[in-house]
């Protein structure tokens, strides 16, 4: 059936709709809804390595130049690091789906890696990069690979940073387990098939892990408190009132 739903790209970015409304998208609602302070140490390094790496260099530009590319270092390096993943996942959706893929070779060991965890674990893909929603909730997202290992379903999410999966990818692959629908290739909604187990396939140059999570109705009922914490933070810009005038300063 069609019911509107529908994922629409720009550039780098997207957005999901179902008929008018758009909807919240995973992780987004994660981005804005869940604490991390290991980014705050992490972008405070990288700020630190760029000023150490490229010190002559700065060294030659005025202060305040100098100060806006030490701030920028952190969205340099998530910056290449994001088109790295997302150059990994498009190789993986193909692989995953049985296509013959050209290697980039800065990408070689990434693909091989990937080859090796659908050979090792003989896994049948039942599902590839698919959009999902929740009709109730009201959310959106797409999940990696929903595939058929050792007679169970799995539903997971391909990983490539440096130092391994999360923990709180448990709420993004919640999410996507107990979304309500799909969208086909064919353009038609179907209701989200049963999922047995949840998992990560962490990717790097020099192999793989396929790390089990536990994503069940609890995880799930985690999810819902972050995306209505996302829904508060975009919110409260509004609670605030224009400054008030005191009684009679225009008398």
């Amino acid at each position: 059936m069609t019911n509107g739903f529908r994922r629409v790209d720009r550039g780098r970015g997207h957005s999901y709709y179902l008929g008018d409304h758009k909807l919240d998208g995973v992780t987004t609602i994660l981005s804005n809804g869940l604490p991390k302070p290991a980014l705050v140490r992490w972008a405070a390094n990288s700020a630190a390595e760029l000023a150490a790496n490229e010190w002559d260099e700065l060294a030659q530009l005025p202060i305040a130049e100098r100060m806006k590319r030490i701030a920028k270092g952190p969205d340099a390096a998530r910056d290449a690091a994001a088109i790295k993943g997302t150059r990994v996942h498009a190789l993986a959706d193909k692989l995953a789906n049985g296509e013959e893929v050209e290697v980039p070779e800065d990408l070689a060991g990434h693909v091989d890696a990937c080859v090796r965890f659908l050979d090792e674990w003989q896994a049948e893909t039942i599902l590839a990069e698919r959009p999902v929603y929740h009709e109730r909730y009201l959310y959106a997202g797409t999940f990696d690979l929903l595939a058929r290992i050792n007679g169970k379903t799995w539903l997971l999410d391909w990983k490539t940073n440096k130092s391994g999966p999360f923990g709180d990818t448990a709420f993004q692959l919640a999410a996507y387990r107990h979304a309500t629908h799909y969208l086909h290739p064919d353009g038609d909604v179907y209701p989200m098939p049963q999922v047995d187990e949840c998992g990560v396939v962490w990717l790097r140059s020099d192999g793989y892990d396929l790390h089990p999570y536990y994503a069940d109705a609890g995880v799930f009922r985690q999810f819902l408190y972050i995306q209505q914490t996302a829904r508060a933070a975009a919110d409260c810009r509004d609670y605030r009132g224009d400054a008030l005038t005191p009684p009679g300063a225009h008398s």
